[in-house]
């Protein structure tokens, strides 16, 4: 009997010193996670956005310069696989060659358009049937247009799939988000320039539903308990007015050709800015070659059988 009390109390003392041990490891875990909250440069979101100088030492002036994307434009070092067409399908550098390409056919369609009711369809037509090489450039405007919104879409894929949006990507992916609905608002504000029926309801079926947007809209959710009207609402802002009219053309025009290129101009080269600093375009693992990968398995064929000669 008393081997049996003497063993269920040193039992008992034993799940006491765990429970106790496990007790002082929680306080120290979250001391430590405060800690992290207090020292906001040492968080993981902190460093995924703002990039750190590195440590201290005698090879900090060559890291410093090797990762600078002034001093040292190319990369130290990247993977071989990385820039292979089949694993990035080039999607993001032909949707940078098509911004380019609506910038220049843009800048040239600007010459014969006049963003003014009953002026802008007139002059399509006149773009298309008296200029010359007219309907060229118009038709290398929209379908650079089309396929840019398609490139995005499918860069934005490969991303997600091969794993690129992952620790320290996560800042650079959004910024391809925005960069992705800014390619969206680009190709809808240009869809009523022309100024024809296509245009004109495409534009009214978008700024209804804009309309029903919470909050900002005055049919939506929580928009007349805010004040909201359909003459104060997201839609008339859209519009400069409460129908799709010669405002709406005007206002479609300025962020078709000046707001909307400005700022995905300034999101494309913080984008392609954190490419180059994160360590490029390949995902979080390494990939390794057809040849790496048969050399290994040769090599692990060929060591036993050496180990079974001895």
């Amino acid at each position: 009997m008393a081997d049996e009390k003497q063993n269920g109390k040193g039992g008992l003392i034993g799940v006491l010193e765990k429970v106790k041990g496990d007790t002082k490891d929680l306080k120290n875990r979250a001391l430590d996670e405060i800690q992290s909250y207090k020292d906001v440069d040492k968080t993981q979101l902190y460093k995924s956005v703002f990039r750190v100088k590195h440590d201290e030492s005698q090879r900090s002036r060559a890291l410093g310069i090797l990762t600078n994307v002034f001093l040292h434009l190319h990369p130290a070092k990247i993977n071989r696989d990385a820039v292979r067409y089949s694993y990035t399908w080039g999607m993001g550098g032909i949707s940078f060659y098509l911004f380019v390409v609506l910038t220049f056919t843009g800048v040239l369609l600007m010459f014969y358009y006049h963003p003014t009711k009953g002026q802008a369809y007139r002059d399509i037509m006149y773009l298309e049937a008296d200029v010359p090489f007219g309907t060229l450039l118009r038709n290398m405007h929209r379908w650079a247009a089309h396929l840019m919104v398609i490139t995005v879409w499918l860069h934005m894929f490969r991303v997600f799939l091969t794993g690129s949006y992952k620790k320290p990507r996560e800042f650079n992916w959004v910024v391809g988000v925005v960069l992705m609905l800014l390619t969206l608002l680009l190709s809808f504000t240009g869809y009523l320039l022309p100024d024809d029926q296509l245009g004109f309801w495409a534009v009214t079926v978008g700024t209804t539903m804009a309309m029903n947007t919470p909050l900002l809209g005055y049919a939506g959710p929580f928009g007349a308990q805010l004040g909201m009207n359909q003459f104060n609402d997201v839609r008339f802002a859209l519009l400069g007015g409460s129908i799709v009219d010669a405002n709406a053309l005007l206002r479609s025009y300025i962020w078709h050709c000046i707001g909307i290129p400005i700022l995905i101009s300034i999101f494309m080269a913080v984008h392609f800015w954190r490419v180059r600093k994160d360590g490029g375009i390949s995902g979080p693992s390494p990939v390794m070659l057809e040849s790496e990968i048969k050399e290994l398995k040769r090599g692990a064929v060929v060591a036993p059988m050496k180990s079974g000669g001895r």
